[in-house]
Parts: C-alpha cells; sequence; structure tokens
C-alpha cells in the first residue's frame, strides 16, 4: 500500500505534470480508496473504469493510453458523450430571472444532484459570490447540516443580494440556464455530465471540484486544455474561502483578462 507521500510522486513512467499535482488531501482521498479495492470493494468500479472511458477529448487520450497500459486492458474512447440540444424552453420565473441583467454577465453555480457541501463551505460559497459584484443563481442542494437553504445562508445575506442575486435548493434546467444569454460564468463541481453541458455552451468555466474524479477533471480543464481557472483551496484541509471564490471569477472577469482570453479562446477551439 502507497503512503501519501508516495501518492503525491508521479510513478517514473507518468509524464503528465499537470494531473500530477495532487494535494495532501486529494491524496488522503485516493488512500482511502486503494484501501477499499484491497479489501475487494469498489474493484467492479476499477474494471469498468479500465475498461470504458467517456473521454472528454483528444487531450484525454494519451490518460487513456497509460491506463490501458497499467490494466492491461483495452480502451474505448467512448465520449465525450454531449447532450442532445434541449427542445424544451426556459420556464417563465428562469428567464424573466435571468433577463433583468446584460449579456454574459450572471454566474450560474450548480454541483449537480450527488454533490453535498458541508455548512460552512457552503457559506464561504455564496459569500464569495456575492464579492465578485455580478448577479448570480446559485442551485445547490440545503449543505450538510441544514434542511433548508435559507437556515443555512449567512445573516443578512438575503437583504444584501436582494434584486442581484438567488440561491435556489432544488432542482433547475442546468442546460436551458446555461445557453442562456444572460449567463457568463458557471461555477461547477466538474462533473463529467456538467462539463460536456458546460463545453457545448458560451460562457467562462469556475472549477470547484470536491471528490473523485472531479478533481482530476480539474486539472484537465485549468491545465491541459487551458479552459477555466480552479479555485484554490488549503494544501492540507482542502478547504476554499470565500476571498479563493472571488479571486477565482475575478481573474477571468475583468475587462483585458489574459486568463479570460486564453480561457475563452481555447474554450470556442474545442467547443
Amino acid at each position: 500500500m502507497l503512503s501519501q507521500i508516495e501518492l503525491k510522486t508521479a510513478p517514473p513512467d507518468f509524464h503528465f505534470p499537470t494531473t500530477n499535482q495532487t494535494r495532501h488531501c486529494f491524496s488522503r482521498y485516493i488512500e482511502f480508496h486503494r484501501c477499499l479495492a484491497a479489501k475487494g470493494e469498489g474493484s467492479n468500479q476499477c474494471e469498468r473504469f479500465a475498461k470504458y472511458y467517456n473521454s472528454l477529448c483528444p487531450g484525454e487520450w494519451a490518460y487513456c493510453d497509460y491506463v490501458r497500459n497499467q490494466f492491461d486492458k483495452l480502451v474505448f474512447y467512448a465520449g465525450p458523450v454531449v447532450p442532445e440540444t434541449p427542445k424544451a424552453v426556459l420556464e417563465e420565473r428562469w428567464e424573466k430571472l435571468l433577463s433583468n441583467f446584460e449579456a454574459k454577465s450572471v454566474i450560474f453555480c450548480s454541483f449537480g444532484s450527488e454533490c453535498f457541501v458541508e455548512k460552512g463551505q457552503f457559506q464561504e460559497l455564496v459569500l464569495g459570490v456575492e464579492l465578485t459584484g455580478l448577479p448570480f443563481l446559485v442551485a445547490l442542494k440545503p449543505p450538510m447540516g441544514a434542511e433548508t437553504i435559507e437556515s443555512a445562508l449567512p445573516e443578512g445575506f438575503q437583504e444584501r443580494v436582494k434584486g442581484r442575486g438567488l440561491v435556489h435548493g432544488a432542482w433547475v434546467p442546468q442546460q436551458l440556464i446555461l445557453r442562456n444569454p444572460s449567463v457568463g460564468y458557471f461555477l461547477t463541481h466538474c462533473g463529467l455530465g456538467s462539463l460536456a453541458e458546460a463545453m457545448v455552451n458560451d460562457c467562462h468555466l469556475v472549477l470547484l471540484p470536491h471528490a473523485a474524479d472531479q478533481i482530476i477533471n480539474a486539472r484537465l480543464m485549468s491545465g491541459d486544455l487551458r479552459i477555466g481557472v480552479e479555485v484554490e483551496k488549503g494544501e492540507e484541509d482542502g478547504l476554499f474561502t470565500k476571498e479563493d471564490v472571488y479571486k477565482a471569477v475575478k481573474s477571468v472577469m475583468d475587462e483585458g483578462s489574459e486568463l479570460g482570453k486564453e480561457s475563452r479562446a481555447n474554450h470556442a477551439k474545442w467547443r
């Protein structure tokens, strides 16, 4: 069993510096799952991963080849699994909300249906979005330790952002919202489904992965493909602050931002 220190060091034949930038907190996550695999738990997931790969783009093929060599199995490039263009239209309440703002000005934040955020991190997230000064729509499940979204919001938050931002605690039509011309930023947990939906639309990506493949996906997008920017987290605890969220959005939102220009150009190329 590899130690946490060894997990932070690439094997001699692994030549992908971007995704090898593994934080201490992520190495502990990998170690946990390797323990499960050693006990026979979760082995089916490893088998499936070794055989089928939902590849996002040609930029991932080198990683697929590495997996193929390590497991001595065939790898089928099955993706990207790009969603069909929705035939539905956005509900009136969402259309009316977004139409109040200028084109490409709204931050849309969604972490999918299976991602739960701890209450303290949830508050740092919404406070960071507030700091940007941009209009926003945050659609997240109530965080751990809270029964409702409203009860988890920081004191005075709703009054301060009234008319500019909304935090919603239930499902929203993500594909349709991403297509709306007012949406200019997508703050995502980096699930492959969400990244595919983002890639076929035109918005800046702000990457905030939480676990498993999301972390590798974020490194691939921000590092190898140079699309979007990842929110910085603590080296040891993996936590982020409101300033970290603000800094990530700020780095691409300013007119004339070189990172923003590069990200948008690369996004357009891969789209």
